[in-house]
């Protein structure tokens, strides 16, 4: 498998504190990687510098064969970078189907396969986004990311804070993308369900890469060490 996405050397500072200290990661054609680390340990904050959304130093930032260091967000997105933001993020005074279109581009992911895929979708289509339930909200942005058919899903604490049957439905929806062959950079705080969909793992401790392999090579110290368990 070719390398998609390929970090290095990873800096971010926010003013005068530095948060990220040379992060190193790489997600291949068709992997699932999980970045891992307790809450405050740069997880999110290397996604938005993998997205442009803060300003970074890195010695590789590359996706799909480009140099990443001097786009902007947009750009990266149009390369086909598909982010599922923390917290859902969707246009609250939109309707379910403006949401999706909204940053549709074209490609195999379309309005009815979309509706398709969550039907729960198709089925309140022009309700506005402020309305749905945290579940339904959170398919959404997921759609919404699909919908710029992108070589490359980022989720972002997909299943925080939703009922135990939702979370059951996106992790099955995230299994069934993977088996479509799509890449995926995944962040959760539920090792037991994100570890068996991961091909590959980063452990991130304040701001540094400290560990990286396949699953079922995490040790226990790993887990006591660096996540918390």
């Amino acid at each position: 498998m070719n390398a998609l996405l390929q970090i290095d050397g990873l800096q971010v500072f926010y003013g005068g504190s530095q948060a990220l200290f040379g992060v190193e990661l790489e997600v291949r054609e068709g992997q699932a990687v999980a970045l891992l680390g307790r809450n405050g340990m740069g997880k999110t904050t290397t996604i938005h510098a993998l997205c442009r959304m803060l300003p970074s130093r890195a010695q590789t930032l590359r996706f799909a064969g480009r140099d990443l260091r001097s786009l902007s967000s947009y750009q990266v997105a149009r390369l086909g970078v598909g982010l599922v933001p923390e917290g859902r993020r969707c246009f609250p005074n939109l309707t379910v189907t403006e949401n999706l279109i909204a940053a549709a581009r074209p490609g195999a992911w379309t309005l009815e396969r979309v509706q398709e895929f969550f039907p729960r979708l198709g089925e309140r289509e022009n309700q506005y986004a402020a309305t749905l339930s945290g579940g339904e909200q959170q398919m959404l942005a997921i759609g919404r990311a699909l919908m710029t058919n992108p070589r490359l899903l980022v989720l972002d604490e997909a299943t925080e804070g939703l009922a135990p049957v939702i979370r059951s439905e996106i992790w099955a929806a995230i299994a069934a993308l993977k088996q479509e062959g799509l890449s995926i950079l995944l962040v959760d705080k539920s090792l037991a369900d994100l570890l068996p969909l991961s091909d590959h793992c980063v452990v991130l401790e304040r701001g540094r890469t400290v560990w990286q392999g396949p699953p079922e090579g995490i040790e226990e110290e790993v887990k006591t060490q660096y996540l918390g368990l």
